[in-house]
């Protein structure tokens, strides 16, 4: 199965599409931002120059609005993601010697309408000797019913549940850490401390 890694490698059109949306953005908001202070410096403050000055603020408000609209949908692009709907960008925290094989895991994500399969991503050791790995995954339906189930092969099966609604709202931050819901593993063993395997998340 192909990582998020080397998905994002292989996709160098759709990194050249972020970078393009992200450039017409800042060129839009430094343009608004000069036009509206020559604007404001020039003007005079009859009740025409207010509506003017009202008018040309709902202006610049759009342009800023649908940059950034178009960023996001260049990003989930990007990510293989389909930019009409919402997903779930997760770090699942575990030992290091747990993902040892990552480039073989399967992670899926399960709910009570269907099964969507993961992007996995990277990995990143932390100072403690457990390890973060991340990836997406599409909310194809709505529905509040959903656990990711993480597979890695000779270690075991880990399932999180979301705590999302069936229409969850997106959010530019990672919700808080929560522990696994299940774990099928000989690997991970009974003294396993309660917190090494948590999963924490945020909708796109």
């Amino acid at each position: 199965m192909n990582t998020l890694s080397s998905l994002l490698t292989e996709s160098a059109d759709g990194g050249l599409g972020i970078l393009m949306s992200a450039l017409s953005g800042i060129a839009t908001a430094l343009a608004v931002a000069l036009a509206m202070t020559v604007y404001f410096r020039l003007s005079y403050r009859s009740w025409r120059d207010v509506v003017r000055h009202g008018l040309a603020t709902l202006a610049a408000i759009a342009l800023l609005a649908f940059a950034g609209y178009d960023m996001r949908h260049a990003a989930l692009a990007y990510l293989g993601l389909n930019p009409s709907k919402p997903a779930v960008e997760f770090e699942i925290r575990m030992p290091r010697e747990m993902l040892a094989t990552v480039s073989d895991s399967q992670i899926e994500l399960h709910t009570d309408r269907n099964q969507t399969l993961a992007l996995v991503g990277d990995v990143r050791d932390l100072a403690d000797g457990r390890a973060v790995l991340r990836g997406a995954v599409a909310l194809n339906h709505r529905t509040a019913d959903r656990v990711l189930v993480v597979s890695l092969p000779g270690k075991g099966t880990f399932e999180f549940r979301l705590r999302l609604a069936a229409e969850p709202h997106r959010s530019l931050e990672f919700g808080p850490w929560h522990l696994a819901d299940r774990i099928a593993s000989p690997a991970a063993g009974a003294a396993a401390p309660q917190d090494a395997y948590t999963i924490r998340y945020r909708v796109l």
